[in-house]
């Protein structure tokens, strides 16, 4: 029976259509240069409109800053304070304290305090920045000799005369190299790396691409490499293994060539470097490689006299001593007795301790450090800043909450929709998009396809592209760059659905590659027409087959996921989909029923499909008719 087309998105619950924005007075305002201006003062709840018009900038910078942040709001949306003294500083406006305190009209919180401002990375006053040591990340393909790496880089700077000699594992690594500091992430791998991106953290200067020179690109390697193009960090490829007999560096240049990565004796911009893990070749090369990017390239600097911003790397309760986390301080200098806020949860700073075990009185910029006083364990990924006083941090994390359950889904990710409101405000101008076929014969196809669909005005970036069922990597990416996943013949993995259900990543499944160019053009050109969205209910396996009669299958089944209802279904056998039916009886001994819930055995009988067979899995779905936002 032939397959029915659909397209599948993982949400909440139906996209309800939003009045479209209102237009700006001159689309032709310019960003004004803040040099010379005087500090600005914000009230406690602003429009993107009147933001723009404070700031004297383009409403389309602010709704862009607004969108790095995670937040996709339309002009006439209305945004507190600290949100817009956010924006404010990004576009290099100094924010002037309130001179009243007012109430927050957003959750009736009194306003913070300068020091909370959220300027990440962006300082206000150049004149006080100084150099910091770059924070490295190390990515590849599994096998590859990530880990080995570290421990490498590790070891030579012990060699060379790191104090103390054992180092317990806090989630980062500092080594020396001619007196220049540089940061590791001990968390190898993009999965981590993006989902701290995914939490609006921006932790990473550079990316480490770890490729074995026995083995070449991987499927790994090319995600993480677009993992890495869509943070826009410079990458540096540390070919590794080259002490094997069986090494072919020349081929893994090709190979990494052939996928946009130029190295530079190619004549490309992206350094590479020949290691060994195991022997320790070419690692001082490797480490002076990296703080030579990190100079011209990077520039990483940083504000050592402001309050202290910083990313938790690691988090845990230890018995004892409680709630503690490896927190990544990235500008700022952390004290002990600061009072912090940390995502959700907030404390005092009883402890700092390195990565030795040594107990600091505090720590600066680019500095791993162990925190010991929060109130509660935080996640891998949230924002830690110091702030003044313990009611202050409450207020922070008040209206951080108030912002996230304020938004209509909960999350602001992209969605085709979403994409076809920002197209009419002028707010955006690609479609972010990852794509996941069966086969590398059919990526080809919509990729020629999806080229013949761009307009002047709007293009199509896909970010990853890969044969294989949307794995979390792939809901992660999604989620960390507001990018739509498309798949094509291919499933959805369980869990992938429930990570796409939490983050709020719009994914769309498709058989037909005309179905799939047509739902991306429409949401181009913003002739998006009602939709049948399908729901995944629940999934069976087959333990049993009973043959009524000549033709009738009744599968004796047992739920494993979710419910089984009468409606559509996908037969799995091998990973692979077999047969796409409708089912025709559902029983409970010898009762028809409705459904059947997880945990319950079954017999489930399909309309024209026959060939079941014990293992196979039964994945139930239905569909449900959404009204998407017509055109204008």
């Amino acid at each position: 029976m032939a397959r029915s087309q659909s397209g599948t998105r993982h949400r909440r619950g139906p996209h309800k259509p939003q009045r479209r924005p209102e237009p700006v007075g001159d689309a032709a305002v310019q960003t004004l240069e803040p040099v010379g201006r005087g500090s600005i003062e914000i009230p406690s709840s602003i429009t993107v409109k009147e933001l723009a018009e404070l700031l004297s900038v383009n409403p389309a910078d602010v709704i862009r800053e607004l969108i790095r942040s995670g937040i996709f709001a339309s002009i006439n949306q209305v945004v507190d304070r600290d949100t817009a003294t956010l924006v404010a500083g990004e576009l290099g406006f100094e924010v002037a304290e309130p001179t009243v305190a007012a109430p927050s009209e957003t959750n009736g919180t009194a306003p913070l305090p300068e020091a909370t401002k959220e300027v990440l990375f962006e300082e206000d006053d150049p004149s006080k920045l100084q150099a910091r040591p770059p924070i490295v990340t190390v990515m590849g393909h599994v096998d590859h000799g990530k880990t080995s790496l570290l421990d490498a880089i590790r070891a030579t700077n012990v060699a060379a005369g790191e104090r103390g000699g054992i180092t317990q594992h806090i989630g980062a690594s500092e080594v020396s190299r001619d007196g220049h500091r540089v940061v590791f992430l001990d968390t190898p791998g993009h999965e981590a790396f993006t989902a701290m991106r995914a939490r609006g953290a921006r932790v990473t200067d550079i990316a480490v691409l770890v490729v074995a020179a026995d083995d070449g690109v991987m499927p790994q390697t090319r995600e993480a490499i677009d993992h890495a193009r869509a943070a826009k960090v410079p990458i540096v490829v540390a070919l590794n293994k080259v002490d094997k007999a069986d090494a072919n560096p020349d081929r893994v240049k090709t190979e990494l060539s052939e996928i946009g990565v130029v190295i530079e004796e190619y004549g490309g911009d992206v350094p590479l470097v020949e290691v060994s893990a195991r022997t320790g070749q070419g690692i001082d090369e490797l480490l002076d490689t990296i703080l030579t990017v990190a100079e011209i390239t990077v520039d990483p600097r940083a504000n050592p006299k402001r309050p202290a911003i910083g990313t938790v790397v690691e988090a845990r309760v230890e018995k004892g001593r409680g709630p503690v986390a490896t927190v990544l301080v990235q500008t700022g200098t952390l004290r002990v007795g600061d009072t912090v806020a940390v995502g959700n949860t907030f404390g005092r700073v009883r402890a700092l301790e390195t990565g030795t075990g040594e107990r600091v009185s505090k720590a600066g910029p680019s500095s791993a450090v162990v925190l010991l006083g929060l109130a509660d364990v935080p996640a891998a990924g949230d924002v830690l800043r110091a702030v003044g006083d313990e009611k202050t941090a409450r207020a922070m994390i008040e209206q951080r909450q108030a912002q996230t359950t304020g938004r209509p889904d909960g999350t602001g990710r992209a969605t085709l929709e979403d994409l076809y409101q920002q197209i009419q405000a002028g707010q955006t101008k690609e479609l972010r998009v990852i794509i996941k076929a069966d086969v590398q014969g059919s990526l080809g196809a919509i990729r020629h396809a999806l080229e013949q669909i761009q307009t002047d005005e709007v293009r199509i970036n896909i970010l990853h592209e890969g044969a294989g069922d949307i794995t979390d990597n792939d809901i992660l990416l999604a989620s960390a760059s507001n990018a739509v996943v498309v798949g094509f013949n291919s499933r959805v993995e369980p869990t992938a659905r429930r990570t796409a259900e939490a983050e709020g990543v719009d994914v769309r499944l498709y058989d037909i590659i005309y179905r799939l160019t047509e739902d991306l053009q429409a949401a181009l050109t913003g002739l998006l027409e009602p939709e049948q969205i399908e729901v995944v209910e629940g999934r069976a396996e087959v333990r049993q087959i009973f043959r009524v009669g000549k033709t009738t299958v009744i599968a004796g089944s047992y739920v494993t996921e979710g419910r089984i209802v009468r409606g559509g279904v996908r037969v799995y056998r091998g990973g692979r989909v077999i047969a796409t039916d409708r089912i025709d009886s559902l029983r409970r001994f010898r009762d028809d029923v409705r459904e059947v819930a997880t945990g319950f055995e079954c017999g489930i009988g399909l309309v024209g499909f026959n060939d079941l067979e014990v293992g196979d899995v039964i994945e139930c779905f239905t569909t449900q008719t959404v009204s998407r936002i017509a055109a204008a």
